[in-house]
């Protein structure tokens, strides 16, 4: 069984750049232990002849051929748009320098 001490859980903490009170510590500690136990737990069922599961639904990459399809003009894209400089959507700045 793999040991959850504080010193794993302040290293922890440390990696994902997070602090804890005490309280918090042994909340995290004690929901780690169970963790642990539970994954512990599938190391119990017997799994021969299983063969491992890939995908959660038996369809995998469903491809579908590149087809060219109807579009609209850019006047006609553009028609609706609140601000445009006739060739561009022009929307405010949101990154400052």
């Amino acid at each position: 069984m793999v040991e959850i001490t504080d010193q794993l859980i302040d290293d922890l903490a440390h990696l994902s750049r997070l602090s804890f009170d005490a309280e918090e510590k042994e909340a995290i500690k004690s929901d780690m232990e169970q963790m642990v136990l539970f994954v512990e737990k599938l190391s119990e069922v017997d799994t021969t002849g299983v063969a491992p599961l890939l995908h959660i639904t038996p369809n995998q990459n469903v491809f579908r051929e590149d087809e060219v399809e109807g579009s609209i003009s850019r006047e006609e894209a553009l028609k609706n748009v609140p601000k445009t400089d006739g060739t561009y959507i022009l929307v405010p700045k949101v990154i400052k320098k």
